[in-house]
């Protein structure tokens, strides 16, 4: 395999991010990953071969810098804000950094990575926002970690599964409307089961920071169950690898 099949092909945010802000996605399009997990998985957890992962985590750090550590994350599906660098990948769903000593990362296969920074580039955090961590506040929570008034913050929103492709059950309505009334605009009902309903991710999202007073929004219109560039763990039934959302301050 020739060094440009192994490098990862990256997605940047169409946000007006200043420039101290570096920021990508992973897709699956190039990579030395194999089989299922094809072609650029990050995780360790999935079932893939730990080599092949280790060398992906190590594309990924040359993408960043070689002397800048990544910050990973035991994904939770919670609200905690990770604020400082560990080496051993605390339990949390987002991260914030206020430096250059780290780049934050979490990892994706469906759910909505959200990205922050701040309009003078000075901070930066990253969010793995799926329902139940949306529910829970992960989104809320970085605001107030980063400390910025929420007009000063900017925000990007990743690959994640569209509407089209995201059934719920009635549990999930239920959370988010209960305490969100207009949430209600995000959920239509599913034509595939009766009592549940498409859930529009990236609208629940958009509520969510709107609500706290975020207004500069960028993002949200991929579907990585319907684009094959993707990792999507509901269309390939679970067996399938991570994308992996890096931010830093240079």
């Amino acid at each position: 395999m020739s060094e440009s099949q192994l490098q990862p092909t990256l997605i940047l945010p169409d946000w007006p991010a200043p420039s101290p802000v570096g920021a990508f996605v992973t897709t699956r399009e190039t990579g030395p990953s194999q089989g299922a997990f094809a072609a650029f998985n990050t995780a360790k957890h999935v079932g893939d071969d730990l080599q092949s992962v280790a060398q992906c985590r190590a594309l990924l750090q040359q993408q960043v810098r070689d002397d800048r550590p990544l910050l990973w994350l035991n994904q939770v599906h919670g609200a905690k804000v990770q604020q400082t660098y560990a080496d051993t990948p605390p339990d949390a769903d987002a991260a914030v950094a206020f430096d250059q000593r780290y780049a934050c990362v979490i990892q994706t296969a469906d759910c909505l990575p959200v990205f922050f920074c701040d309009q003078r580039g000075t901070r930066v955090a990253l969010a793995h926002a799926g329902w139940r961590s949306l529910a829970s506040g992960v989104l809320e929570a970085c605001v107030a970690a980063l400390g910025n008034q929420p007009d000063e913050l900017m925000v990007w929103l990743g690959p994640a599964i569209s509407n089209a492709q995201f059934e719920v059950g009635p549990e999930v309505f239920d959370a988010f409307v209960a305490v969100q009334p207009n949430a209600v605009s995000a959920f239509e009902p599913s034509p595939y089961r009766l009592g549940h309903y498409m859930a529009d991710i990236y609208r629940l999202a958009r509520l969510r920071l709107e609500r706290l007073g975020v207004s500069q929004i960028s993002g949200g219109h991929f579907c990585t169950a319907c684009e094959s560039r993707f990792y999507s763990h509901r269309r390939d039934d679970g067996k399938t690898g991570r994308m992996a959302s890096v931010i830093w301050l240079k």
